[in-house]
């Protein structure tokens, strides 16, 4: 197993400290592991590419790793009353259908790749917990919401509108 996957799977086991920690109500230290979760993202990514470590595993692992970390502490904060419903809803729906998306591309031989869209969309995400979590103002975090809620819009249509072809049935599978 190379270090790429080795960080991606250190970045899984981090989330039951990071979810633990926010039960506790120790939010600086949650927010501490959630932003060394968050950078082991950046970092496999990084390294995955620079030095062709890139694998299947990797491909797949990686962005369930980040929905995980993302939906989770954003579902405690929610629990919490510290993150609007709608931005949990609306995130949750939306890396559903983008990853039913995918599931129909790789059924016709398609694979559909992270954009940069869906890339700031997640570090929109990330720093949105984080505000969160450090309770910076509330008028900066609920800015970073939406922010982040239109970036998880406009991604999650680009990956629909790139990708109109692979959803329409063919005459033959019309009958």
């Amino acid at each position: 197993m190379n270090l790429p996957n080795k960080l991606t799977i250190l970045r899984v086991l981090m989330i039951p400290l990071c979810l633990l920690l926010m039960l506790l109500a120790l939010y600086p230290w949650a927010a501490l592991v959630f932003a060394l979760a968050a950078l082991t993202d950046l970092a496999d990514g990084y390294l995955a590419r620079k030095h062709g470590l890139v694998t299947n595993f990797g491909k797949f692992a990686d962005p369930v790793a980040d929905k995980i970390l993302v939906l989770s502490a954003m579902i405690v904060l929610l629990h919490q009353g510290l993150f609007p419903w709608w931005a949990v809803c609306l995130v949750a729906v939306r890396e559903l259908a983008v990853d039913g998306l995918r599931l129909v591309a790789v059924e016709q031989g398609v694979v559909i790749a992270a954009g940069k869209l869906g890339k700031l969309k997640t570090n929109a995400q990330i720093f949105s917990v984080l505000s969160a979590l450090l309770f910076l103002p509330p008028w900066l975090t609920m800015a970073l919401v939406i922010a982040m809620s239109a970036l998880t819009v406009i991604s999650g249509a680009q990956y629909f509108m790139g990708a109109k072809g692979l959803l329409t049935l063919k005459e033959t599978e019309r009958k």
